[in-house]
């Protein structure tokens, strides 16, 4: 690594994690002055405010606009090189255009290593502790969900629940039913399902089953209590605002296999999100490349010039995300394609930025 090396990266670094820690506390400012009421209304402890609350909504909100900032700190560090003739002077020396992209690229692989690790594994575990706090002082994060609830828990397999009490964790009016092909071979019926935590398992009350042959001959039974398992988790009864972002990588990959299994759309937001944590990384490393592109020019508008440009581009990317993820979700559009797509077009951008850049 040569000195030059060292120099670029500690700018870009430094710009980075300078703009970054001012935009948080003005962030903590305006969040407190927020949610003060609700502290003070529900009596929250201020070491849980402070602890569980703040200090864990750090790396959420540094890994949420890691893309903006490490796109702003490039144009900022390097419009004030190319306006101090500093990278004139580096490709006057010898330095190919190449050669200088180098420490770019060393910093903001970096940077993409750690939105990788915030996104996937260190951000599950601080929202956890932040969305417990949050359920206890600020808003209920849990909902009943509407009644008449229908799921398909295995292939062939449908339940349905008239309403669900996620207090008591008590199902009301549950009915089980499995079928052959277009044929119904099983249906249990029940006034009441009652979910046991120690035992991980379902209690059925008051249920009678009816079992139809292959010739149409059917079987009924009755019964007060049974206890049974089923692949119904007391999650699928009730609303759970934005439980993805308590699951790290494989466990949302375990969720997605076990939503596919059932035959269940449910799983499009949490793919989604899984190739949101994959994709975020990579923007990193071409919004950069982008960003040198842009301000390495020495141009009469200066920084600020640089600076609207680049914002605008970064907006527009992030727009572009908010609408390829809306099409995925509601739509036909495959998750992965929806997640890379804003990838793969600014990835030619910054070619062709790249190839026209002053060299």
């Amino acid at each position: 690594m040569k000195i030059i090396d060292r120099y670029i990266i500690k700018k870009f670094l430094g710009t980075f994690f300078y703009a970054i820690t001012l935009l948080i506390v003005i962030v903590i400012i305006f969040d407190v002055s927020e949610n003060i009421d609700s502290f003070i209304k529900n009596e929250a402890p201020l070491q849980a405010v402070v602890i569980d609350y703040y200090l864990n909504f750090i790396p959420y909100f540094i890994n949420l606009f890691i893309y903006l900032f490490t796109f702003i700190s490039v144009i900022f560090f390097t419009s004030k090189l190319a306006g101090n003739t500093e990278i004139i002077a580096i490709l006057s020396s010898g330095i190919s255009f190449r050669r200088l992209l180098f420490p770019y690229l060393m910093a903001s692989v970096l940077l993409a290593l750690m939105s990788f690790y915030l996104g996937n594994f260190l951000i599950p575990e601080t929202n956890h502790i932040r969305r417990i706090f949050k359920d206890t002082y600020m808003e209920k994060l849990t909902k009943n969900k509407d009644k008449n609830l229908h799921l398909q828990i295995e292939p062939e397999t449908f339940v349905y629940v008239e309403s669900f009490n996620v207090a008591k964790m008590y199902g009301y009016k549950f009915s089980l039913e499995k079928f052959d092909g277009q044929q119904m071979v099983y249906k249990l019926m029940s006034d009441r399902i009652i979910w046991n935590e120690d035992k991980q398992n379902w209690t059925i009350k008051d249920y009678y089953v009816r079992t139809i042959d292959s010739l149409g001959y059917q079987e009924m039974s009755t019964g007060k209590l049974m206890d049974t398992v089923l692949n119904l988790k007391t999650t699928d009864l009730y609303k759970i605002k934005e439980r993805f972002e308590e699951m790290d990588f494989f466990e949302l990959n375990d969720h997605i296999n076990a939503e596919k299994a059932k035959g269940s759309i449910a799983y499009k937001k949490y793919e989604i999100e899984k190739h949101k944590r994959i994709a975020g990384p990579a923007a990193i490393i071409i919004l950069t490349f982008i960003g040198v592109a842009l301000s390495s020019r020495k141009v009469r508008g200066g920084i600020g010039m640089h600076l609207g440009v680049g914002i605008a581009l970064t907006f527009s990317y992030i727009l572009l995300m908010q609408v390829s993820t809306v099409f995925s979700t509601f739509g036909n559009l495959s998750p992965l394609i929806a997640s890379w797509i804003p990838n793969v077009l600014f990835f030619f951008i910054g070619l062709y930025l790249l190839w026209t850049a002053p060299k």
